[in-house]
């Protein structure tokens, strides 16, 4: 019972903290140590918090640094140099006369859903899409702090969790689980993309529209002289999209990679790598297409290439602490007693359980992908059994799984919000309410809804 208290208390902690605005590589490790010092143990004297701290904390910290310090480089370059060139502003502009300029927000989902169900990673999309939304919030009058809500939406949310077919990774764990694909209860999913994507936007319009004002940016239009043109400021981002797909998809699956097999590259798989090293190709190739054409809109290339590699570093530092904190988290044994309390929640029926347990296990871990995969792997085939006999389609818990996914895990703490931020330079207090009702409280509704259906009317 102690060690459960150090966890709530750890959480509670970290989630107060960074909504105040202390910064979570100080805060992740703080917060870690104080639920171990709860477990049942004798650390002091025995250094275990420094233990927790080399060997677990900071070695998840560093696996995904070295797994995605590419990404978080090369998008933040490439958000860098679509801004300097002047590309996202003509792309905004663009945007805000065909949608007229009060559809900023609309406008900023649709960029992050296009790329998002794209198969661009979110941290990437919120680097190319942030320069873009500045200038459609700037002429539409609206503050900057909604920017965030609005990526949110469309990255965080239907193309993550409900689109049929979206690429991303928290509509695939459950795949191996159910013998189901990416396209599991299409009509079901298209139904919880529509609320998430409608009331998301609905919420954005009224909050922007009915909070007290802080401080709009200075709209300046561009200077019509030195721009590039629409299609070709347009074209890095078709680059991204495309060849993210084509190598992912096309051409890496037939590339002769039995070497990865070998120890000197961790006995890895091609499918474990394929989709970072589709993005990594595309980014690049990306990068070297705005150098090359659109070098006359920016004449201080290497400052846009080395102020975007500084600002790589904070978020990615930033996301990696929260993953290490969960991974500190995991291993201690009254983690161990919660989850196994959580997954025991209304046994018998798996759509109810499914989804109470995988939300609390994201929220807990401040992870949609880990938060499923740790509930699935506990009690996935006795999900899949209960389902057999209640006549429950596999494919509505695919959808249930991968929707829960996207609900709780969105807390403070998380990491991918807290790396949101960084990148719009905004802080928790500013804009956190947002994410929260669009990413948390929106996704549950879906959740919901989705269930009442498919226990109605079965799987569709």
């Amino acid at each position: 019972m102690i060690g459960l208290l150090g966890l709530v208390l750890s959480l509670s902690a970290l989630m107060y903290f960074a909504y105040k605005g202390v910064n979570v590589l100080v805060l992740a490790p703080v917060c870690a140590v104080v639920a171990i010092l709860f477990q049942n143990h004798d650390f002091y004297g025995s250094g275990a918090p420094l233990a927790y701290y080399t060997q677990v904390f900071m070695t998840s910290l560093g696996k995904y640094v070295i797994m995605y310090f590419p990404v978080f480089l090369l998008g933040a370059i490439f958000g860098k140099l679509m801004n300097d060139t002047k590309a996202a502003q003509v792309i905004g502009v663009f945007i805000s006369k065909k949608l007229g300029p009060q559809k900023a927000i609309l406008a900023t989902i649709m960029a992050c859903a296009v790329l998002t169900y794209g198969g661009v990673s979110l941290f990437v999309v919120a680097f190319c899409v942030f320069p873009i939304a500045v200038t459609l919030y700037a002429q539409a009058g609206i503050e900057r702090r909604f920017i965030p809500g609005a990526i949110a939406v469309g990255s965080f949310t239907f193309t993550m969790t409900a689109l049929p077919g979206t690429p991303a990774i928290q509509n695939a764990i459950p795949m191996p689980y159910f013998g189901t694909t990416t396209f599991a209860a299409p009509g079901l999913g298209v139904i919880a993309s529509i609320i998430m994507g409608g009331l998301g936007l609905m919420w954005m319009t009224w909050h922007a529209k009915s909070s007290k004002p802080e401080g709009v940016d200075k709209y300046e239009p561009l200077a019509s002289e030195n721009l590039p043109n629409f299609w070709l400021a347009l074209t890095p981002l078709f680059i991204v999209i495309g060849l993210n797909y084509l190598f992912s998809e096309v051409l890496i699956p037939k590339w002769d990679t039995d070497y990865l097999a070998m120890p000197v590259f961790g006995s890895a798989s091609i499918k474990a790598v394929k989709g970072l090293w589709a993005i990594i190709i595309a980014l690049i190739v990306a990068i070297l297409f705005i150098l090359a054409t659109l070098r006359r809109f920016n004449n201080k290339m290497i400052d846009s290439i080395n102020s975007g590699t500084m600002g790589s570093l904070l978020p990615i530092f930033n996301t990696a602490s929260e993953v290490g904190y969960g991974a500190v988290i995991a291993s201690l044994a009254s983690f161990g007693l919660l989850k196994e309390a959580v997954l025991g929640i209304f046994p018998s029926n798996p759509l109810i359980s499914e989804a109470i347990a995988i939300n609390a296990l994201a929220g807990i871990t401040g992870s949609a992908s880990g938060g499923m995969s740790i509930g699935l792997e506990v009690l996935g085939a006795r999900y899949l059994e209960l389902a057999n006999q209640m006549n429950i389609s596999p494919e509505l818990l695919h959808r249930v799984a991968s929707l829960s996914s996207g609900g709780f895990d969105t807390l403070p703490h998380n990491g991918a919000v807290i790396s949101l931020l960084a990148i719009c330079g905004l802080t928790h207090r500013q804009s956190y309410i947002d994410i929260f009702m669009v990413a948390v409280a929106v996704p549950v509704v879906a959740t919901t809804v989705v269930i009442m259906l498919g226990s109605m009317f079965g799987s569709f």
